[in-house]
């Protein structure tokens, strides 16, 4: 049961009625679904995210630990300043220690002591100041440095495999039957987890992503008959492709991998960059990394030379469509044409988050803190409809969010492109069928209950 901080902390600090508002009721939830229908069940809620007037931990007894995994990611370094300085400022604790080169650092490194006066400037450089890694790490190890240790709070930032990771340590920890809990913050420019609104650093990817479009137009108007190809992140889901796209507004053609397309042939999209070029001199082509995944192959030479790919499908495929509309044009002997190919992957990445992307950083990392000072564990904190919510690990981890090409933003895309959807209405249907997207509402949770059963654990 929740005991009331002794110590200087948030709780204490406000103690005024007129403060009191501030304060989120322990039995606030957040739907997952807001538009149903009339018939609807009232389907699945999660806990609110936010202060509680009662808290778990005592303050000089929390230790809590921080690590990243996975990736780069705009706005990670904003984050572990907010939680060093969150728990210091707000709960008056003043051990926290970072994890250094992911979740192998638990084991294989030494922790360093992090303070507020540490990660004051953080924020404004890219990176992660601990370091990351991916994979490769040993569940047993980790609960038992964290055990060794005398840590009772664990702030994992990562993306759907650091969740998976934390949901791991979660498990071994409540198996041992320990006081910790374990929160994880997620991480994804690839906007790829479900459930929540979208994961911090989308907004700066896609803000970065423009230049790279800018730059590519400029080059497609500047020559005849010019072809700009921008090769944007995305192996999975294409919402930084789509988004990017919606918002340059100088995209002729978006492929990710959720939209089937085919090159050769009738309604191909060969003949529509022809199409595109006697009409209007220039095209961009915005391509997210795992497209080749919407490509349905029509002929065998294709299909040979994807193969021939192999795990580099992802990397490479931006250059071998590249190379294939210009073997193309040349063999066919149409039109010349002049074609610019743009990577920028790795200076996304790098960049410091954007306005947007610290302020919502700030949101993630307060959330968390309050979530694990209340003494709830196992969770992954996140906006669900526009308030944020603690939400089990298994509800983040069990899919990924994919673009669904039958919605409304896609077919907002399509309005601004004018590109054909290179496939029928049927075509598009079988394809959304073999690979459903998260439906309406969840058929193992939409029973009528107020979603007690699927919020984050109380220790």
């Amino acid at each position: 049961m929740p005991v009331t901080c002794s110590k200087t902390c948030l709780t204490c600090l406000i103690t005024s009625p007129a403060f009191r508002q501030y304060f989120v009721n322990v039995d606030d939830t957040v739907t997952q679904t807001i538009v149903v229908h009339k018939s609807s069940p009232r389907g699945t809620h999660f806990r609110r995210a936010g202060p509680r007037q009662r808290v778990y931990f005592e303050s000089d007894e929390v230790h809590a630990c921080i690590v990243t995994c996975g990736g780069l990611c705009p706005g990670v370094n904003t984050v572990i300043r907010e939680l060093v300085c969150g728990l210091y400022h707000m709960y008056g604790v003043s051990k926290v220690l970072g994890v250094e080169g992911g979740c192998k650092g638990f084991y294989s490194r030494d922790y360093i002591n992090l303070t507020p006066k540490v990660v004051n400037n953080i924020h404004k450089r890219g990176g992660t100041i601990l370091g990351t890694s991916r994979g490769g790490y040993d569940t047993q190890k980790i609960v038992d440095s964290i055990q060794n240790r005398g840590v009772n709070q664990v702030y994992i930032i990562g993306g759907d495999g650091a969740q998976k990771a934390a949901e791991l340590v979660y498990e071994e920890v409540r198996r041992r039957g320990l006081k910790v809990a374990v929160a994880g913050i997620p991480k994804t420019i690839d906007n790829d987890i479900p459930v929540i609104d979208k994961s911090f650093g989308f907004d700066t990817t896609v803000e970065e992503a423009q230049r790279a479009i800018k730059a590519a137009h400029v080059e497609a108007e500047s020559c005849d008959n010019g072809i700009g190809v921008v090769k944007l992140i995305g192996r999975q889901s294409g919402f930084i492709a789509m988004y990017a796209t919606l918002a340059s507004r100088d995209v002729d053609c978006c492929l990710i991998p959720e939209s089937p397309f085919f090159l050769e042939g009738k309604g191909g999209l060969l003949e529509y960059i022809k199409k595109r070029l006697q009409e209007n001199g220039h095209m961009v082509i915005v391509i997210a990394e795992g497209a080749a995944e919407g490509l349905i192959l029509k002929n065998q030479k294709t299909r040979i030379q994807l193969e021939g790919l192999g795990s580099k499908l992802c990397s490479d495929f931006g250059l071998w469509i590249s190379q294939r509309i210009k073997d193309h044009f040349a063999a066919q002997d149409i039109m010349p044409i002049n074609l610019k190919f743009i990577d920028p992957t790795y200076m996304i990445r790098a960049v410091p988050s954007n306005a947007s992307d610290n302020v919502y950083c700030t949101l993630l990392a307060h959330s968390a803190i309050h979530g694990a000072m209340a003494g709830y564990a196992g969770f992954t904190v996140g906006p669900v409809n526009g308030k944020h919510a603690y939400i089990p690990f298994n509800r983040v981890t069990e899919a990924q969010k994919k673009v669904v090409i039958t919605d409304r933003m896609w077919a907002r895309l399509l309005s601004s492109t004018n590109q054909p959807s290179f496939l029928g209405s049927r075509d598009v249907e079988a394809k959304n069928e073999e690979e459903p997207s998260t439906p309406l509402l969840d058929g193992e949770n939409s029973k009528d209950e107020t979603g007690t059963n699927d919020v984050a654990t109380v220790l």
